[in-house]
């Protein structure tokens, strides 16, 4: 070929055609849904807290959370990973980039929007106890007492609490609600403080040495984490919400995961979290 036809042509590479791939570059630069729709939505929660985030008898991840997150995903168009991570490591994962979106029955807080930022809420529950069957203790008063002793689990609203209004009690920081429980029903904690669903069953699992005191003595709202500055993924989010509601998700969840805790809910008269 001449020179002249060279200089007539497209400018190439090696052999590659150098404009086709400038409008290449271009086109998934100013139109981010082409490159999103197959990117995965990689989303983070602690697989240790049924029925919301726990695995099924295969080993995969199952409950409220994944099929909430899988319906997002299938809103977003976009596919959906799921990483299993302890929930203090939630946030962290969040700020590096390894995660997209924490749903993990997440409260929002003051605290942890100055990391992260937070969709609408899309759940309403708040702290209570699950106590010892003969402690006697009816209220969070009771149970900051001297020589009472109280669980959580470390980084939850229920740990925070403790820390900051807890003042007679021992509080105990332990790393899974299992083992929180377990304290309780082996006397070893008077109380647990966790949210009114998971204390719910947690009674329900164990009657015989457990009670619940489903009166919540602080509310709170579960939402979405994302990455500070993610504004879009954030906007479709809520969007997401919107359209979920509307359309009977919510409603769709509570009957197939939390029937038994609605119709208990309805029993006691407590408004139930969805």
């Amino acid at each position: 070929m001449s020179r002249l036809g060279r200089r007539r042509g497209a400018p190439t590479v090696g052999g590659v055609n150098v404009l086709r791939c400038l409008a290449l570059l271009l086109l998934l630069t100013f139109v981010p849904g082409l490159r999103a729709a197959d990117k995965p939505l990689v989303v983070g929660m602690d697989l240790s807290y049924p029925p919301f985030e726990m695995r099924d008898t295969t080993g995969a991840p199952a409950g409220v959370s994944v099929d909430f997150a899988r319906a997002a995903g299938e809103f977003l168009h976009r596919p959906v990973q799921i990483e299993n991570i302890p929930f203090a490591g939630l946030i962290p994962a969040l700020k590096t980039g390894r995660i997209d979106l924490i749903i993990s029955s997440m409260t929002a807080t003051p605290e942890r929007a100055q990391s992260i930022d937070f969709s609408e809420p899309y759940l309403r529950t708040g702290l209570c106890l699950l106590v010892g069957a003969k402690t006697g203790i009816q209220s969070i008063t009771d149970a900051d007492g001297a020589g009472r002793s109280v669980a959580v689990v470390k980084g939850t609203t229920g740990h925070i609490y403790a820390t900051q209004q807890l003042k007679k009690a021992r509080v105990l920081v332990l790393d899974q609600p299992a083992s929180c429980v377990l304290e309780v029903v082996q006397g070893k904690a008077d109380a647990f403080i966790f949210d009114q669903l998971s204390n719910l069953q947690n009674w329900h699992k164990n009657p015989d040495t457990t009670r619940a005191v489903l009166a919540p003595f602080q509310a709170e709202t579960w939402a979405i984490g994302v990455r500070k500055g993610n504004d879009a993924l954030r906007a479709g989010v809520n969007a997401f919400l919107a359209d979920y509601g509307k359309n009977g998700g919510f409603d769709k969840l509570g009957d197939k995961w939390l029937a038994g805790q609605k119709a208990e809910f309805a029993k006691l008269g407590v408004p139930f979290v969805f």
